[in-house]
């Protein structure tokens, strides 16, 4: 089944940050990306057209097609930063090398002027040397959990049914439901940065146990919402502390991201230690794998 739809530029930026992870290395010719979403391929034209197809086309369009207006005013309406909350976030998903790291936090009202006084937003926004700074202090105060998954685990588990999103979902899923059961007061509201649609979230927790319910999915929810902002810190504080612990172990100057430089390193991996050591530093179902490979007799 194909589908097409055409949408504005607020709704194409929408959809390079929420397909961002799940990019084809080929882009068609006029095409911003091509990506795939379980069994649906995505096309987004330069022009605004976005071709679904798939078994799930027709779902996958009209996720995008319903009124984005009409969300805008539902969040504008809210006060996600004034309120006691649970928020979790994820770092390291866009890291060819690396682990990710997800971590939940409980933001009381009584927090929310210290975080505030830290300049606590969206860990994208802020330089690491910051985060090492701030992180410690958020962790002294806020109640959290964290999760990490290292690459070894990671490539284990990663495959066509078990996707990236999948397994973000199920790391949401499991430190939600910890801190949730550490905290004896109920927060106002359970948020999380909508990386998948409600539906498509929940359907990767089937046959989950203890799965989190009444989560408001927030669009750059890191920030909007104190609670997210906190755990996108610390995950990141997590994140290059592990990060740091590759590079000393295997005396490798890693870079994170994914770009050429990524390459240009995993090259020089996979000569010293073999094309194994990529079982161990990096996320292998990403593009660079099969770049780092072909040039290299291994």
């Amino acid at each position: 089944m194909n589908v097409v739809i055409k949408v504005d530029d607020e709704t194409k930026n929408k959809m390079i940050e929420y397909y961002k992870d799940k990019v084809r290395e080929k882009t068609p010719p006029y095409a911003i990306f091509q990506a795939q979403e379980e069994d649906t391929i995505i096309t987004l034209y330069e022009s605004g057209k976005v071709m679904f197809q798939g078994t799930s086309a027709f779902v996958d369009a009209n996720m995008w097609k319903a009124i984005k207006e009409n969300d805008e005013e539902d969040e504008d309406q809210n006060d996600y930063m004034n309120i006691s909350s649970v928020g979790s976030d994820e770092v390291g998903t866009g890291d060819y090398f690396g682990p990710i790291v997800v971590t939940s936090t409980y933001v009381k009202k009584d927090d929310i002027d210290f975080l505030k006084s830290l300049g606590c937003t969206d860990s994208k926004k802020i330089t690491d040397d910051k985060i090492k700074k701030i992180a410690p202090e958020i962790i002294k105060r806020i109640k959290y959990k964290s999760i990490i998954l290292k690459n070894e685990e990671y490539n284990e588990k990663y495959s066509k049914e078990n996707n990236m999103n999948k397994i973000k979902a199920i790391m949401h899923n499991k430190v939600l439901y910890s801190i949730l059961n550490d905290i004896n007061e109920k927060p106002e509201l359970i948020i999380v940065d909508e990386f998948a649609r409600e539906a498509r979230y929940y359907s990767y927790l089937e046959g989950i146990p203890n799965v989190v319910k009444g989560i408001t999915f927030v669009t750059k929810a890191e920030s909007k919402n104190l609670a997210v902002a906190a755990a996108s810190i610390i995950s990141r504080y997590i994140f290059l502390d592990e990060f740091d612990k590759i590079c000393d172990e295997y005396h490798l100057p890693l870079v994170k991201g994914s770009g050429h430089e990524v390459d240009t390193i995993g090259q020089e991996a996979v000569e010293k230690y073999g094309k194994e050591i990529l079982d161990k530093i990096a996320k292998k179902n990403f593009s660079n794998t099969s770049r780092i490979l072909k040039t290299r007799i291994v």
